[in-house]
């Protein structure tokens, strides 16, 4: 996560050295960085950083899909004349255990239009969750275990 956050610095130094703060050219300077951090790190044994790279980009598509999802469901159920809505509250058993990973996890569900984390156990076992249509509680828990926590494991582990 260090070498990310290191990574997106030069690649923002990048773009203050150029004087062109487009988006091809911070993307250009990402992956300039990126490569020579990999130069840098090979030696030492770190030649994970460019597959954490693909799996944190991947882990934002994840959530840019599912913002854009959700979005179009919560309009078309705001919009239509009979909103036949069930809202809740349910229980999500985390998998993931440490603090950035649950935090990462609640505030990706938060961000999510028609959701909302609303607290997690006092065991951190437990991630408390507001649906706006709580019909089917169990295809919200697969949907998040399958996605945001898989992802997060993925990326952060």
């Amino acid at each position: 996560m260090i070498a990310f956050l290191f990574n997106l610095l030069l690649a923002i130094a990048w773009v203050t050295v150029t004087g062109s703060a487009s988006l091809h050219n911070l993307v250009f300077g990402f992956l300039l960085a990126a490569l020579a951090l990999a130069v840098i790190r090979e030696p030492f044994g770190g030649g994970g950083y460019l597959r954490r790279t693909r799996l944190v980009l991947s882990l934002m598509g994840l959530f840019l899909k599912e913002l854009s999802l959700s979005a179009w469901k919560v309009t078309l159920t705001v919009l239509s004349p009979d909103m036949k809505l069930k809202p809740g509250i349910f229980a999500f058993p985390l998998t993931v255990t440490s603090d950035f990973e649950i935090t990462l996890l609640a505030n990706l569900i938060t961000l999510t239009p028609g959701t909302l984390s609303v607290d997690v156990s006092t065991d951190r076992r437990t991630l408390f969750v507001h649906a706006l249509d709580c019909s089917d509680p169990e295809a919200a828990r697969r949907g998040i275990a399958n996605g945001f926590e898989r992802k997060i494991m993925e990326a952060f582990r």
